[in-house]
């Protein structure tokens, strides 16, 4: 018999509301790697930045989405939700539902309509900050966003790997089975070795216990 499938839970009873909540993930991958690529031909070939000046720009806003990344996932998708139910199902929305099923391979992106959307806001913003170097400023952002995605999904779908990437099953695990007041970052866990919320790992308390 093939193996029991990962449930899905749901989140509106109206079935095009539902099939909204879902994405696979070659699609938000797809869009975003290809916005990435587009945005540092714009820079170069059309705007007439120096390689340079486009991948210094486009590295700082990929480090940037980290940073972006580990605010919203600790601030906005860990929200205290104490004594409002507004709150409560807003959060199990955006992401309590991935907590309960968190290998639904269907909800560990972001519904393309909403991704295009936000995307759109963040270059426009990008570019209205930044001028045209916003273009690969943005361009970075966008490829930080789907390498998030793609490490986000194979951490969830995959067996870690036995190298140095390793570490991102493990730090996401924490989170995940460990305690979800902590490693709140995805793609790295830079952002959490600097503001303090790497969690204690119990294997290596266990060992020190015994030692």
């Amino acid at each position: 018999m093939p193996p029991a499938q990962p449930s899905s839970g749901r989140i509106f009873q109206n079935p095009i509301l539902e099939a909204l909540t879902k994405t696979h993930i070659a699609i938000p991958l797809t869009i975003f790697y290809g916005l990435g690529i587009a945005s540092g031909h714009v820079s170069v070939h059309i705007l007439g930045y120096s390689v340079l000046h486009t991948l210094s720009f486009y590295a700082v806003g990929a480090l940037f989405f980290t940073l972006i990344e580990y605010l919203a996932h600790r601030y906005l998708y860990h929200m205290g939700t104490a004594g409002s139910a507004r709150k409560v199902r807003l959060q199990y929305i955006m992401h309590g539902i991935h907590h309960d099923h968190p290998r639904d391979k269907k909800r560990l992106a972001l519904p393309p309509l909403l991704s295009v959307v936000l995307a759109t806001l963040f270059m426009g913003l990008f570019r209205l900050i930044l001028g045209p170097s916003g273009i690969a400023f943005g361009g970075g952002y966008m490829t930080g966003y789907a390498t998030y995605l793609m490490v986000h999904y194979a951490v969830h779908t995959m067996n870690p790997p036995k190298n140095i990437f390793g570490v991102l099953w493990k730090h996401h695990n924490l989170h995940h089975y460990v305690g979800d007041t902590g490693a709140f970052g995805v793609s790295s866990p830079l952002w959490d070795h600097i503001f303090g919320t790497m969690p204690e790992d119990p294997k290596a308390r266990r060992k020190v216990a015994t030692t």
